[in-house]
């Protein structure tokens, strides 16, 4: 299958490409680099053994996309391009609903008229909103959103939804990621933020490399075990091979959801306590107050995904630890 992959060069893209060509798969890379990286693409030709079609274009740029599907013989479509920091969605709320959701419905209208209706979308855990009950099931309603990270995913699966309503033709799979971290085995794929990261695994790392001095912890009053967040974590290379599970799903006509996740909630500070233990560094940090937009705790009902895509997650938390390590070590300024 030739698929084309929105957001390839970024963090779960680049894992995603690599399980992709490893299957056997064509895959044409469209990315505007904003939260990726070209070195990441020469590093999924070093380990696959595969070049990679790359194409720089924003999604939002209609004639670029009009451009790819004219030039691509394009069959299936894995979005992933978007903006994805909740914290930083509360402060730059324009800036997220025109990426992630204007990107994707220019996405769609070129999709459309190339006559390429087949979408797996990179969708959010915070689509289930702040009053969903724990463990999050796949026939629950959308919520209310926490931060405008969460309500741009909600708009597009609603979108989606509607497209596919008024058009039998459409088919999609909405995946809702929980917590991903990891890295590549081979330490040569990682996440690689741009500037102070704001999720918590890389700030971790970069602490523990010596690129900062301490983690903030955002509160330790809430409603949990230990008083901080709880968080489902799954490693990156599990969700990438979500989206390999996902392809047959996308041959049927409809709407499809599916939780990825383990199934299981960990503190952030069981995390640092955590990675503490399996590398042996340390890791000061600081308990700060709590930042807009944070649910105390969330994880997933993965059931669905077992028994229908036939995917589950396989990966520990000291395998996620490990290779976020090695990562980081190998590459203690990422990609630059």
């Amino acid at each position: 299958m030739q698929v084309l992959v929105t957001g390839g060069a970024g963090y779960i893209g680049s894992h995603t490409v690599v399980e992709l060509l490893q299957a056997g798969h064509s895959v044409v890379v469209v990315d505007n680099l904003c939260n990726g990286s070209e070195v990441a693409l020469q590093r999924i030709e070093k380990i696959t053994g595969q070049s990679v079609r790359f194409i720089r274009a924003d999604i939002r740029d209609r004639q670029a996309m009009d451009g790819v599907f004219s030039r691509h013989d394009i069959e299936t479509v894995i979005h992933f391009a978007g903006l994805k920091a909740v914290g930083e969605s509360v402060s730059r709320p324009l800036d997220y609903y025109e990426n992630n959701f204007y990107g994707t419905l220019v996405l769609c209208q070129a999709m459309e008229a190339a006559g390429v209706r087949r979408l797996v979308f990179s969708s959010s855990a915070t689509v289930y909103g702040e009053e969903a009950p724990v463990p999050y099931v796949e026939t629950m309603p959308r919520g209310t959103t926490s931060n405008p990270y969460g309500t741009s995913k909600a708009m597009v699966e609603k979108l989606l939804e509607d497209l596919v309503s008024a058009n039998a033709r459409w088919s999609v799979v909405l995946l809702r990621y929980f917590n991903p971290i990891g890295a590549h085995p081979s330490g040569w794929l990682g996440e690689c933020p741009q500037g102070i990261p704001n999720n918590l695994m890389p700030f971790i790392a970069q602490v523990a490399v010596g690129r900062r001095e301490r983690l903030s912890i955002f509160g330790d009053d809430y409603p949990t075990a230990d008083g901080t967040c709880e968080r489902d974590y799954l490693h990156v290379v599990d969700l990438a091979l979500g989206h390999l599970k996902a392809l047959p799903a996308v041959l049927e006509p409809g709407v499809s959801i599916y939780n990825l996740g383990t199934g299981q909630g960990v503190s952030v500070l069981a995390m640092v306590n955590s990675f503490m233990r399996v590398t042996g560094v340390d890791v000061p940090y600081l308990i700060t107050s709590r930042r807009a937009g944070d649910l105390p705790a969330f994880w997933a009902d993965a059931g669905k995904a077992r028994r229908k895509l036939g995917w589950t997650a396989e990966r520990g938390l000291d395998d996620m630890l490990m290779d976020t390590w090695r990562w980081q070590c190998k590459n203690p300024y990422g990609y630059r």
